[in-house]
C-alpha cells in the first residue's frame, strides 16, 4: 500500500473513532494534570466551614486544579496547632496575632490575606442584660457580666474564642479565670455554640456568616455591632516545608493561589447575597494588614 494511501486510512479510521466517541470535549482538554501528590490537608475554622462557604470553594479548587482536599475544620488555635506540628499542609484562620507567632517561629511559609468579616454578639430578643444597640462590644460584656446573664463562650481556643477573651480583657470581669455559673463554656465550634446559646437563652460572640447561615433555626438577634473591635479577618497560611519535608507544600501553594485569584474572589464577593441580601464575607486579596488596621 502507497504511503499516502495507508495516511489517508488512517486519518479516515481515526476520524470516524472521533465521532464515534463524540470527540474530544473542551472539558477534557481543560481538564488538570493529575499533581504528583494529590491528597491536601486543609485545616480550617469551623466558620468557614459552618457559613457553607467551602462547599462551594472547594469543588472548585478540587475541579480546577487536581487535588483531593481533606478538610479539618477546628477552631484556629487547633488548626494552628496542626501546622506546628506538621499534621497539615495549608490554613485557612483567622487570628492574626496567633498567626504572625506562628510565622515568627518558621512553622508557615507563606501568608495571604484573603477575606474578613466581622464578629458579632447575640442574644434573645428580651435582652435581659440591657446591651443592644451598645457601640463598645467590652461594655456590653461588662453589662452581661454585671447583670449576670447566660453567656456561651467557645472555650475551645478558637479564632473566636481569642476574639472574646481579648474584649473581656476591656472589663474587669475575668469569667474565663473566674468560671461562674453564668458563663457556659461550649467547647464546641460555631454552629453548635449558637445552638447552645439559643436554648439557653443566652448570649454569645459570633462570626456574621456563622449566625446568618443559621438565624432560621435560632432564637437569637443580632443586639452590638460595628465595634472596630469586631474585625474578623482570615489568612491562608502554608506550613513551612523546611520545618516538615513531607508536607505537600505545592498542594499548599496552589490552594493558595486560588483562593487569592480573582475569579475566587469574586465567588468570596458574592457568597450569601442571593440568601441573606447581605454577602457573608468580603474578599480582600488586593489590599494589606495595614490597609485594614492590623499593623
Amino acid at each position: 500500500m502507497k504511503r499516502s494511501t495507508l495516511l489517508f486510512t488512517l486519518l479516515t479510521a481515526l476520524s470516524i473513532l472521533l465521532s464515534a466517541c463524540g470527540g474530544v470535549t473542551s472539558a477534557e482538554e481543560a481538564a488538570p494534570v493529575p499533581p504528583v501528590n494529590p491528597t491536601l490537608i486543609l485545616a480550617t475554622t469551623t466558620s468557614t466551614q459552618d457559613s457553607g462557604l467551602l462547599d462551594v470553594l472547594v469543588p472548585m479548587f478540587q475541579e480546577q486544579t487536581g487535588y483531593t482536599v481533606q478538610t479539618i475544620a477546628v477552631g484556629t488555635g487547633a488548626a494552628l496547632k496542626m501546622a506546628e506540628e506538621g499534621n497539615a499542609d495549608v490554613l485557612l484562620v483567622h487570628a492574626p496575632a496567633a498567626e504572625k507567632e506562628l510565622m515568627d517561629a518558621g512553622f508557615c511559609k507563606d501568608r495571604m490575606l484573603i477575606m474578613h468579616n466581622d464578629f458579632i454578639i447575640v442574644g434573645p430578643a428580651a435582652d435581659p442584660a440591657g446591651i443592644q444597640d451598645n457601640t463598645v462590644a467590652a461594655n456590653a460584656l461588662a453589662l452581661i457580666a454585671s447583670s449576670e446573664s447566660a453567656f456561651v463562650s467557645r472555650g475551645d481556643d478558637s479564632g473566636t474564642h481569642k476574639k472574646e477573651l481579648s474584649i473581656w480583657k476591656g472589663t474587669s470581669h475575668e469569667p474565663n479565670t473566674d468560671k461562674p455559673a453564668w458563663y457556659i463554656e461550649s467547647g464546641q465550634g460555631m454552629g453548635a455554640t449558637l445552638t447552645i446559646a439559643s436554648e439557653k437563652a443566652a448570649y454569645t460572640l459570633t462570626d456574621r456568616a456563622t449566625y446568618l447561615a443559621n438565624k432560621e433555626n435560632l432564637d437569637l438577634e443580632i443586639l452590638v455591632e460595628g465595634d472596630a473591635v469586631l474585625l474578623n479577618v482570615y489568612h491562608v497560611m502554608t506550613v513551612n516545608p523546611e520545618k516538615w519535608p513531607k508536607t505537600n507544600y505545592d498542594g499548599a501553594t496552589a490552594f493558595a493561589k486560588f483562593m487569592t485569584h480573582e475569579d475566587t474572589q469574586a465567588v468570596i464577593a458574592e457568597f450569601g447575597v442571593a440568601e441573606y441580601g447581605q454577602p457573608l464575607f468580603f474578599p480582600d486579596a488586593d489590599k494589606t494588614d495595614a490597609d485594614l488596621g492590623l499593623e
